[in-house]
């Protein structure tokens, strides 16, 4: 039996056409033939002209996840390995690969899956249903790539327990894939050894993407005053004592962040050098200006949730007072967000704390991507 087959309405389709991933609901005219949620269906234009492959599901406001681009192109082992082979090489190339985001959904086209790798454990999160049943076959096929280099893994560990997979008409799933193994991995990134808990972290234990981030703020940090809000497992923090500073506080709301934060400080040897707090870093901050203490470089980088503007509109409001007290001329605010409507926000909030400080000292707001998240373009 062959594919159903979709056709995009006239007139529709136009980030699709330009390179996009993605086919909204209301993109498509109608879908001829028999399929299931999950299935590769044929994409073609209204005038019939082809478009490609992709997986369907109608639980979805994004419909059809795009494949490939080549219509006749089978999406079997081969398909996939190429697809691997490719997003394995292009990490060679441009970032420490000990450690790295190996798959990264659809800026290695496929669409909604993202495989971490931790030292010699793999952590998946799978968001749509369509690559969820491609999961354990694209898992096989990174470990066969990594063994073509001598790199063999002891483990996989499955963090498919975002919000977005409900959005998907799927169940929520965290365990093994293989045989357990002990979740808590030692990695080692810029000098600074971490234990992450791939089982209990936070998305798939560790944040990758920061690596860059990290590493830019030991210039500024040398016998500085630093204050590191939503330190999760202290990365940022420890990064600012390997540099030299004089004083490091670390604060986020995760009694399991904070703990473990406290951990990989003392795997560093630099637990006389940091202070971890467990409180809410909008509830401290009007305290610490209120204690008269200051801070020379402020580190802000909010979870998720607490990323979206909506959000972030809502807690920096009572949170301005107390950040023009106790941030003392700082150098640096490193503001990494997923939304640039997030970011400009922040400049916002910040410029409402210290204009004049900004204008007389030379600030920096980082606002770095490292390759481990490679970009696809067109890819909201």
């Amino acid at each position: 039996m062959g594919l159903a087959a979709a056709t995009v309405k006239k007139g529709e389709g136009r980030s699709l056409k330009a390179g996009g991933p993605w086919l909204y609901d209301n993109e498509i005219e109608s879908v001829m033939g028999d399929f299931e949620d999950g299935d590769i269906v044929l994409v073609r234009d209204f005038d019939g002209y082809p478009l490609g492959r992709g997986f369907i599901n109608r639980h979805s406001r994004i419909r059809i996840r795009m494949l490939t681009r080549d219509i006749d192109q089978e999406i079997d082992d081969a398909f996939l390995y190429r697809r691997v082979k490719a997003a394995w090489e292009y990490r060679k190339q441009v970032v420490d690969t000990g450690s790295c985001r190996v798959i990264y959904g659809e800026a290695d086209f496929l669409p909604g899956l993202v495989i971490d790798k931790f030292s010699d454990v793999l952590v998946v999160e799978s968001l749509a249903l369509g690559i969820d049943r491609l999961k354990k076959r694209i898992v096989d096929l990174v470990k066969q790539v990594l063994a073509e280099d001598g790199i063999f893994i002891r483990g996989v560990y499955e963090r498919s327990d975002a919000r977005d997979r409900k959005r998907e008409g799927m169940e929520n799933v965290k365990g093994f894939i293989g045989a357990p193994f002990d979740t808590k991995v030692e990695i080692t990134e810029n000098d600074i050894r971490y234990l992450v808990d791939v089982k209990e972290g936070q998305k798939t234990g560790f944040f990758l993407d920061q690596k860059y981030n990290r590493l830019s703020i030991r210039k500024v940090c040398p016998k500085a005053r630093v204050l590191d809000c939503f330190t999760h497992t202290g990365s940022f923090a420890l990064n600012a004592a390997y540099a030299g500073a004089s004083y490091v506080l670390g604060v986020d709301a995760s009694e399991v962040g904070i703990a473990q934060a406290k951990e990989n400080a003392a795997l560093n040897g630099l637990d006389g050098a940091t202070e971890f707090l467990c409180e809410d870093v909008f509830d401290l901050l009007p305290r610490l200006g209120s204690e008269g203490q200051r801070f020379d470089v402020v580190i802000l980088d909010p979870p998720g949730q607490k990323s979206h503007p909506s959000s972030l509109s809502d807690c920096f409001r009572p949170a301005r007072t107390g950040c023009r007290r106790c941030f003392r001329s700082p150098q640096v605010v490193s503001f990494p967000y997923s939304y640039l409507s997030a970011f400009l926000l922040f400049c916002t909030f910040a410029l409402s704390c210290y204009l004049i400080i900004i204008l007389l000292h030379e600030s920096v707001v980082n606002f770095i991507f490292s390759d481990n998240k490679k970009r696809a373009i067109y890819h909201p």
